[in-house]
């Protein structure tokens, strides 16, 4: 099942580039790996997928361990300052940073291992209030803030589109995160990048593509369907 589902993500990432104009390789995805067992992403691993995104610190550290040391591994969920301590040498990418204090404890953690650490700024576009993230109000004064951190590189930013039946309504969505992004770029601050743009997600990421992203989170589209009883 997942060799099949790999390969139909997989072309219509490539129609979605040849759509927008992009090369395929301008887009990573990332393979959304929460709930599923070590087993599953064994599969997935040796299918050539080397790009794991995880909702929980727990889970990523115990995958991490298990799993060979080659996989990129990335934190796309809510982080809680408390948890950083266990994650920060091992995600190559933070991609929920949604406020101050929590990329001054990030700052702060990986100072005392001498790392630095790579995170996206995540973007409440939509304005859901189900969900994390800055307003895009907010943005450009904690990017301005974080830029002063030490140990953090911020690269860009993240998003989490609404759940809907036609992608076509995120396109707004995903058009107003790549604008905050080339806004951002254009004030050339020190110790920030906008050369990711993390959005997208399997009902929605060839609309994500079109728009810009350069990540793009598939979960189900993958791995099937979720199965919570093994959180």
């Amino acid at each position: 099942m997942i060799q099949d589902n790999l390969a139909k993500v997989e072309e219509r990432i490539t129609k979605a580039c040849i759509r927008a104009g992009r090369k395929r390789e301008d887009v990573t995805l990332i393979s959304v790996s929460k709930t599923k067992p070590v087993e599953v992403l064994k599969e997935a691993y040796d299918l050539g997928v080397r790009c794991f995104g995880e909702n929980k610190v727990q889970e990523l550290c115990e995958k991490y361990e298990t799993l060979p040391k080659d996989i990129h591994w990335h934190m796309i969920g809510h982080l809680q300052r408390n948890k950083i301590k266990y994650i920060i040498d091992k995600a190559e990418l933070i991609h929920s940073v949604d406020s101050l204090r929590l990329a001054e404890a990030i700052d702060k953690e990986a100072g005392k291992r001498n790392i630095t650490c790579n995170i996206l700024i995540e973007v409440n576009v939509a304005g859901e209030e189900t969900k994390f993230g800055v307003t895009p109000e907010e943005l450009p004064d904690l990017v301005e803030k974080i830029s002063k951190f030490e140990h953090i590189r911020v690269r860009g930013l993240m998003t989490i589109a609404p759940f809907v039946e036609n992608p076509e309504e995120n396109r707004p969505i995903f058009a107003r995160l790549r604008k905050l992004s080339v806004d951002i770029a254009s004030k050339n601050i020190d110790n920030i990048t906008m050369s990711v743009l993390s959005m997208g997600m399997t009902n929605d990421y060839e609309t994500a593509i079109e728009e810009g992203a350069t990540m793009i989170r598939v979960g189900t589209g993958i791995f099937g369907a979720r199965n919570y009883t093994q959180v």
